[in-house]
């Protein structure tokens, strides 16, 4: 029988691929005390279910997947639900949240149940885990004191332009690295891109499978990408941009 504490909710980074597809394992990325934390706590709030279970699976085989109560967040849950998913807090149980790759909150739907919890009164423990934009940020070379992610680029081919532009301005205006992601799928369509409108003179970063086996990690200038060719097909990566 819980008290009337209110239980905390508990930040869980888990790794930047999905376990098992790779030889990489969650000791090699991850401190013990995400495996100390997912011990003790039963309830979760996930991006994706499968992802979570084969995660806790990998880095904590003794869980019963049974006891596990897990609720789903992601862009088609609605927001009547939010409410629902901290209801174990409330009643003095923990809840882990993750993402479902790297650092929940970031570049992901947990940041609306972190705003919760604050505005419930709910102590919010972040662990410590891989993140892949301040990964790629660190091994860029580039400015890690003033720097701005701005998550996935317009679809349109105009407005995409335009945006790359602004951010390009903004790096040389304000000395300030711009991060961005596109859907896998689409990376080499954006690396094309990229080579085309930006100016020869721009730094770019391509960090993409960071923490895997196949980590690629390259900064340089628009104009000596051009000599080079990079295939990012389907694998994630983070692209930074600055003109110095």
């Amino acid at each position: 029988m819980k008290s009337n504490t209110l239980g905390k909710l508990y930040l869980i980074p888990i790794t930047l691929s999905n376990p098992g597809e790779t030889t990489v394992v969650p000791e090699d990325v991850l401190p013990q005390t995400i495996k100390r934390t997912i011990d003790f706590v039963d309830y979760y709030i996930v991006e994706n279910e499968k992802t979570a279970r084969k995660f806790i699976k990998s880095i904590h085989p003794e869980k019963k997947q049974p006891d596990l109560k897990i609720s789903v967040l992601n862009k088609h849950t609605e927001f009547a639900e939010h409410n629902e998913f901290i209801q174990p807090l409330l009643r003095g149980e923990n809840i882990g949240l993750m993402s479902e790759s790297g650092c929940p909150g970031i570049a992901d739907p947990g940041a609306v149940i972190v705003k919760l919890a604050h505005e419930k009164g709910i102590q919010v423990v972040p662990l410590v885990g891989p993140s892949s934009i301040l990964l790629a940020l660190m091994a860029s070379g580039m400015n890690g004191q003033s720097f701005a992610f701005n998550g996935y680029l317009p679809i349109d081919k105009n407005d995409k332009k335009q945006a790359l532009k602004n951010f390009e301005r903004l790096s040389q205006d304000k000395n300030q690295s711009q991060l961005f992601i596109e859907t896998p799928y689409r990376n080499n369509k954006l690396m094309e891109d990229l080579l085309q409108i930006l100016q020869p003179s721009t730094y770019l970063c391509v960090a993409c499978d960071i923490t895997l086996p196949t980590e690629y990690i390259k900064t340089k200038t628009v104009n000596e990408w051009k000599k080079e060719k990079a295939d990012l097909h389907n694998r994630p990566c983070i692209f930074i941009i600055h003109k110095m």
